[in-house]
């Protein structure tokens, strides 16, 4: 079972972060991943400044037969508890939307709020985030979770509990699962039993990165085993694009944007054996 998203549905898949090689002037390696049967949806990570590029990122997904989340990721506030990052993330949208070329889900920033902040003022930040992106799209926001997309105890509170609670029903909590994923609200690394808080709301939710990488002591497999079995979509981290060597494929970005040529990196199965199953 996959989640229903207006007119498209997604599925599991990928993260892509162009922005940061040769000004976003990347080869994706689109003909390499058609040939990954379980990768469906992929989620693009756009840092602004970079409209122009990405307008063309997102249409070539689109004509490879991708559904596509797009994401405004400012690396400078990831993590940041400023509600006027959010905003300005918001209005960035109404901005841009249609210059994208619309027709994808939005993810409404990326990994905004840190383990710190409270589930009433990230609640009170996203009523006003998401009512701004409304005046440009009708269709389900993607929300990251506080605490770089870990706090599940706070989202749940947020959507749930608290007042004001986060007032439109038409978004998609994602959480974010590494190693190194952190529950501020048990005081303990994420636990598959943790995502059973989400799912109780009996609203769609998604894993919006996941992968082998960080420290601590999450076990990031089992989490996303038992997001899958909730139904979730899982999109890893990430194809190409990661700073840090977690890439699907080689060459990476950071080597070779322009690469014409790519092969599967060591990489690859770790994180393409968790897209089969549901939702593939």
């Amino acid at each position: 079972m996959a989640t229903e998203t207006n007119n498209f549905t997604l599925g599991n898949g990928v993260n892509l972060q162009p922005s940061y090689y040769n000004n976003g002037n990347v080869n994706f390696g689109w003909d390499l991943m058609q040939q990954q049967a379980n990768v469906t949806t992929v989620r693009i990570e756009i840092e602004p400044g970079h409209e122009t590029q990405a307008a063309g990122w997102i249409a070539d997904a689109k004509s490879n037969g991708y559904q596509v989340i797009a994401t405004y990721h400012k690396h400078t506030a990831n993590g940041s508890n400023d509600v006027n990052e959010l905003l300005d993330a918001a209005n960035w949208w109404v901005k841009n939307y249609r210059k994208l070329g619309g027709n994808f889900t939005i993810n409404l920033m990326n990994e905004w709020g840190n383990h710190d902040l409270n589930a009433l003022d990230y609640a009170i930040a996203y009523n006003q985030a998401i009512a701004i992106v409304r005046t440009v799209y009708d269709g389900p926001i993607i929300i990251d979770l506080p605490g770089w997309g870990q706090g599940v105890n706070t989202a749940y509170a947020a959507i749930s509990l608290t007042d004001p609670i986060i007032t439109d029903t038409n978004i998609i909590p994602s959480v974010h699962i590494y190693k190194s994923s952190w529950n501020k609200g048990t005081g303990a690394f994420l636990t598959p039993s943790d995502l059973d808080f989400l799912n109780s709301l009996n609203i769609p939710c998604v894993v919006g990165e996941f992968g082998d990488e960080g420290d601590g002591t999450c076990d990031w497999s089992a989490c996303v085993d038992h997001a899958k079995s909730l139904g979730w979509p899982v999109i890893g981290w990430c194809w190409n694009g990661d700073g840090e060597g977690f890439n699907m494929v080689t060459p990476s970005w950071n080597d070779d944007p322009r690469a014409t040529t790519f092969t599967l990196a060591p990489y690859f199965d770790t994180i393409y054996s968790k897209l089969s199953g549901p939702n593939a």
